[in-house]
């Protein structure tokens, strides 16, 4: 089982992404990415977000924790999603560190028209009005690309 820790960036009723295509799809990540063995939630958070995107990111509060579950291929994940609010920098790909092909603000009122991964959309913003009833959400309906 993965555990993948990633950020919330809003600013102006944007949320900031990374935009990918698998399997013919776009497909659009929050930032984040997977445990170094030692590493804390947030310590993997704040490399991940430096050398992907080049930027310094303060770790707030934890938002929710989601489950994914793929039978074929077997694979599962645990997303851990934190509020974050980028203190120096500006957002840049860096290829040596993603395969992303670009970084997209998308207004949170269109977030149900994309591919979000993980599949938050619903619980984001129930978060964002106050109305989230538990930060752990469960098992996410998440499509496999």
């Amino acid at each position: 089982m993965k555990i993948r820790p990633a950020v919330a960036i809003i600013e102006n009723e944007k949320i900031l992404t990374m935009h990918y295509r698998y399997g013919g799809q776009d497909v659009y990540n929050l930032p984040g990415g997977n445990l170094e063995f030692g590493e804390s939630l947030t310590l993997a958070l704040t490399r991940e977000l430096d050398e992907e995107l080049g930027i310094k990111v303060e770790i707030g509060e934890l938002m929710m924790v989601g489950e994914v579950h793929f039978p074929e291929p077997q694979k599962q994940t645990i997303h851990f999603i934190f509020e974050g609010q980028i203190i120096k920098g500006t957002p840049l790909l860096n290829p040596e560190h993603t395969s992303a092909l670009a970084i997209r603000w998308i207004d949170i009122k269109e977030l149900s028209s994309v591919n979000l991964y993980p599949n938050i959309t619903k619980n984001l913003k129930e978060y964002l009005s106050g109305n989230l009833p538990d930060k752990y959400i469960g098992k996410l309906d998440q499509t496999w690309f």
